[in-house]
């Protein structure tokens, strides 16, 4: 796991610390535009070059990315235990920190709730559980392209070419993005997301329901009620 040490390392090599791995965002929204930009690179390409007067040199960086922020400057809006100070337009400019082409470039929008001790004797299915699922779906992917390549990182078109069905829920994601005002970018996330939700349930095809999960898993809470913090993770496909 890759940790940000602004004050050891440059960010771009922590970046390539992270490769295969996991690059862990605190406080994302803290971070400054110019930093955050030069993650576009790594989650496009899955690597990072570094230019100076005299070379040029690229890093490995393919790593998951997540980025963990508060719902606005106060941190309490939508709590049920204590009072948010902060105003609409404050609210709205916190979470508008995070430019569009970085929001784009995730994959997974999701809002957590307070997680009360008692709840974990509760839990449905543990981690050991989850990690065996993980890399059942994984290994369905790598047959399914021939080579060790996921769904977040086959080519779009060997993507919808694997998996035919993919076209048949077009007509409705396109009718959905024109009202989410979703770019090509985010339209292509979702369907990836879709076949991933699709492999971790053993389905051969993606049906209407495996869509519908990933659209929901997509789609980025804006005005809604958070509750405690907000977590945005990129894929991990």
């Amino acid at each position: 796991m890759g940790y940000i040490f602004a004050y050891f390392y440059p960010f771009s090599l922590t970046a390539s610390l992270a490769h295969r791995g996991v690059l862990f965002l605190d406080e994302i929204a803290e971070f400054t535009k110019k930093t955050l930009d030069m993650l576009r690179q790594p989650l496009e390409r899955g690597d990072i070059t570094i230019s100076r007067a005299h070379s040029t040199l690229t890093y490995p960086a393919s790593f998951i990315l997540i980025g963990a922020m508060n719902p606005c400057p106060c941190g309490y809006f939508g709590s049920l235990t204590h009072y948010c100070t902060c105003t609409t337009k404050q609210i709205i400019a916190y979470q508008n920190r995070l430019s569009g082409p970085i929001r784009d470039r995730f994959d997974i929008f999701l809002s957590l709730t307070p997680v009360h001790l008692k709840d974990r004797v509760n839990e449905k299915e543990g981690s050991l559980s989850v990690q065996r699922r993980v890399k059942e779906a994984r290994e369905r992917q790598y047959d399914r392209y021939s080579e060790e390549v996921c769904n977040g990182r086959v080519d779009y078109q060997r993507l919808l070419k694997s998996s035919p069905d993919l076209e048949d829920h077009l007509p409705f994601l396109h009718k959905l993005s024109s009202k989410q005002h979703w770019s090509n970018r985010m339209q292509v996330k979702v369907l990836r997301l879709a076949r991933t939700i699709a492999d971790m349930d053993v389905s051969v095809k993606v049906t209407e329901q495996h869509m519908w999960e990933a659209v929901k898993l997509h789609r980025r809470p804006q005005s809604e009620k958070h509750h405690g913090a907000g977590v945005i993770g990129e894929s991990l496909t």
